[in-house]
């Protein structure tokens, strides 16, 4: 598919993606490419955003994490309302294209809306289980209180 955006290149062949030297990121049916972003200063993974073309445009010009929400429809700059902002260091397209893997720094050192460093902030016990599974806390504490942050405004995300 071609692509109005002259930082991306069309996709042609499966060794221009595979093996050239062009961005031709492939976006999934609803325009948007998963982007799994870690500190760059531990390597954690902090979450799982997914851009769509001008949010991976604005992230490579200004060198700030931008995503685009899927459960509120627009795109955000990240720390535009927490501070919490996204320093690019580096960013990965893997062999495909179709996954994104930036390293940031992050001002503030958290990036989860619910108050954690990362939003992998808790774990699954592995293992034959009783019923439900219990997830266990891996990070004891929040970084920041997400009410004095956002406010008291419902959570976004959709259930």
């Amino acid at each position: 598919m071609a692509d109005d955006n002259p930082l991306f290149a069309a996709r042609r062949s499966v060794e221009q993606v595979e093996e050239g030297n062009e961005l031709a990121p492939k976006f999934n049916a609803d325009g948007l490419i998963p982007v799994v972003t870690s500190a760059t200063r531990d390597g954690m993974v902090l979450m799982l955003g997914y851009m769509n073309r001008e949010a991976l445009a604005k992230t490579i010009e200004s060198g700030e994490a931008h995503y685009y929400s899927r459960s509120r429809q627009v795109l955000w700059r990240k720390g535009a309302t927490s501070g919490l902002v996204q320093k690019v260091v580096e960013l990965r397209v893997d062999d495909d294209q179709d996954a994104l893997w930036l390293q940031v720094e992050v001002v503030g050192d958290a990036s989860c809306h619910v108050g954690y460093r990362s939003c992998f902030y808790r774990s699954v016990p592995l293992g034959k289980a009783d019923g439900p599974v219990k997830l266990t806390f891996e990070e004891k504490a929040k970084t920041f209180d997400p009410v004095e942050t956002y406010g008291d405004a419902p959570n976004p995300t959709k259930l």
